[in-house]
């Protein structure tokens, strides 16, 4: 199965290892990322202005990009799902801004929203399946506890992300289960970690990722995963440091075996 990627700004510049991981993985578990040709920043927040336009045309044209390859279109990074999620329900639904959009990127075919938005851990879930992904580990993460953590964009707004139940989601404990450790559940697991606010309001950030950190570990983790970049990079600076944080890539290559030589590759 071939999918088409948009892997996103910060997996192509500061963390070019997970993007690495998530190529290795969809490889070692049967399917392919294509990358979008010229994909543009989706600019990693949804612009709220109903008359905006402007910042969602790059959205639009990776969206229109997968569909003329009749391809669903993956992203990795939770931000760039939302947005892209979010703009594709707009090219859907709001016919002014669809017709606007068409009108200024003058595509041979109208877009009207006919590509499916998948972030990598739905085509885990529904397309590959965690039983098969189970069967695909070699190195099980035995013994570890891991605290999954959500965050805000990947699962809200709910009628439009449609991706888990945004106030008891299970995916990523589900994942967890699959690489054969065990998943801890916590009250912050879906609270926002404060990442927009990390350089303006330093202080609040850093009390946010400190409950986070506090409440995963009460409840027993070693260690925390999450799906999004900046929240990654905010729980690591901002959070108490009691905890590792890693992407959901990193310990799926590792329990899929591809870890070590993606970092033999790099190194190289």
């Amino acid at each position: 199965m071939k999918y088409s990627y948009y892997p996103g700004c910060t997996l192509r510049n500061k963390a070019k290892d997970l993007d690495q991981y998530a190529r290795e993985c969809a490889a070692a578990l049967g399917f392919e990322l294509e990358e979008v040709e010229d994909w543009q920043c989706c600019g990693g927040v949804y612009p709220l202005g109903t008359d905006e336009i402007a910042t969602k045309l790059s959205s639009v044209r990776a969206l229109n990009a997968a569909k003329e390859k009749k391809q669903d279109l993956v992203t990795v990074c939770s931000a760039c799902h939302h947005v892209i999620k979010r703009v594709n329900d707009d090219m859907k639904h709001v016919e002014d801004i669809r017709t606007r959009a068409n009108n200024y990127l003058k595509l041979e075919e109208p877009y009207g929203g006919e590509t499916e938005v998948l972030h990598y851990l739905e085509v885990l879930r529904d397309r590959v399946g965690f039983d098969r992904v189970r069967e695909k580990v070699v190195c099980p993460l035995k013994g570890k506890k891991i605290a999954a953590y959500y965050g805000c964009l990947l699962l809200r707004p709910g009628k439009i992300l449609g991706f888990d139940n945004p106030e008891n989601p299970r995916v990523m404990e589900d994942l967890i289960r699959a690489l054969g450790a065990e998943p801890v559940i916590y009250p912050y697991r879906n609270e926002c970690c404060g990442g927009y606010l990390s350089l303006k309001e330093k202080e609040m950030a850093q009390t946010m990722c400190a409950n986070i950190m506090e409440s995963a570990k009460g409840f027993g983790a070693d260690m925390l995963i999450t799906a999004c970049p900046l929240c990654m990079y905010n729980l690591k600076k901002n959070g108490t440091g009691e905890l590792p944080v890693y992407y959901f890539t990193e310990l799926l290559a590792e329990a899929l075996g591809v870890r070590a030589n993606t970092e033999k590759e790099a190194i190289a």
